[in-house]
This record gives structure tokens, sequence and C-alpha cells, in this order.
């Protein structure tokens, strides 16, 4: 049996948080282990509980999510973060991602989106929402300007390039590799390396990365 992934809500609304937690509680492989309705507070959760991954609000008291989110991920074997927004274009939920979330959810999704969602971030992929993501960030760079592209780019080869172009406009691998005529797993192959010489953690970076530089 696949271990149980450790979640921890932070959410100032707790009619909310009570709605998520019976969500995730129904499933064998998920559990919420602590919740909190401020970010301070989620902070001594996450440390105290020591989660797999956050489902974190943008705004709250005390302390927002995205002051929260920063603090967490500069923990030791910091869990991944999910940021929670009400809105589509919501410009609080990209500096979230900018500053290292794995992604965004709209409050109003369906149940069968959340567990998708949060599956797939524990396992790693990060691909919540890729077109919302990159919508959000194609909107925000509209009237930006954009940062040098780093030394690490020009290590890319030809091939990694179209790839990362592609990804970066938010194709899956699948859409990838019909498109390129190549396998799932070689697709996959080719995400990674670009991932490990571009330093990104997953995904949901690389769309990031794209629009901070100019590169799509």
């Amino acid at each position: 049996m696949s271990a149980v992934v450790r979640i921890v809500l932070v959410d100032d609304q707790a009619l909310f948080r009570a709605g998520i937690k019976m969500v995730l509680d129904s499933q064998p492989d998920l559990e919420v282990v602590g919740e909190a309705s401020d970010g301070r507070e989620g902070i001594d959760v996450v440390r105290a509980t020591r989660p797999d991954l956050v489902l974190m609000d943008v705004r709250m008291p005390v302390m927002d999510g995205l002051a929260a989110t920063a603090e967490i991920l500069r923990e030791p074997d910091a869990p991944r973060v999910v940021v929670l927004t009400t809105f589509d274009l919501d410009e609080a939920a990209a500096r979230a991602i900018q500053g290292g979330a794995s992604g965004f959810l709209l409050k109003d999704s369906e149940p069968e989106f959340l567990l998708s969602a949060v599956r797939t971030v524990h396992a790693g992929s990060a691909v919540i929402a890729a077109s919302a993501t990159r919508e959000l960030f194609a909107h925000i760079a509209e009237g930006g300007a954009t940062e040098p592209v780093p030394a690490a780019y020009a290590d890319l080869t030809d091939r990694e390039r179209e790839i990362f172009a592609l990804a970066a406009s938010g194709l899956s691998n699948a859409e990838i590799a019909e498109r390129e005529f190549l396998s799932e797993a070689t697709v996959k192959t080719h995400i990674s390396r670009i991932l490990t010489k571009l330093a990104l953690r997953d995904r949901v970076q690389l769309v990031v990365f794209a629009y901070r530089h100019g590169l799509v």
C-alpha cells in the first residue's frame, strides 16, 4: 500500500477548512494532519507536523499566505505548497508561485480536481491548471520588464529548448509527445534534464522561469 500523503490546511475560514478536510480525509491515501487559521499559526503547525503538502490561503489575518509560504519553503525538507485563491488572475497567487509554491487552486474547484491536484503535486509533477498558470503570468508580464536570461539556459540543447517552449506554453507530456513524434518517456526525460540544468523544481516553476525571462 502506498504511503499516506500528510496535509496541512491553512485558511481563516473554519467552514471552508472543514469542507476541504472532509473531502481529503474521505480518501484512504490522504490525511489532514493539521489546520491553522492564519499564516503564523500555519508555520507553527507545519513545524510540528512535518506534512508532505500545505494548502495555503493567500489572504489571512496576522500573516498572509505569501509571507507564510516564503518562510515554510525556507525550512529544511520543506513540504510542497499549493496556494488557494478565489480569482483566476490573482497576482498574489502569482507572487506565491514565483516564491516557490507549486501552483494554485481555485477555492471553488470540484472535489475531484482538488484530489487529483493534491496527488499530482505530491508525485512531483506539479501540473496544476497549467493553462491557468500560463495565463496568469502572461497577464502579469504584459506590463512588466523581463529579467536577463540566466547563463544556464545556454546549456540546453536545441531539442531541450523546443521541449522547454512547449512545456512553458502549457502542453502536457502527452501533448508534447504527440506533437514532436516522441514517446512520453522521452519527453519526461527531456523535462527532467531541463529542470536539472535550470535548477527548477517542477513544471510550474518552468512556466514562471519562461515568463520571468521573456522566453514565451
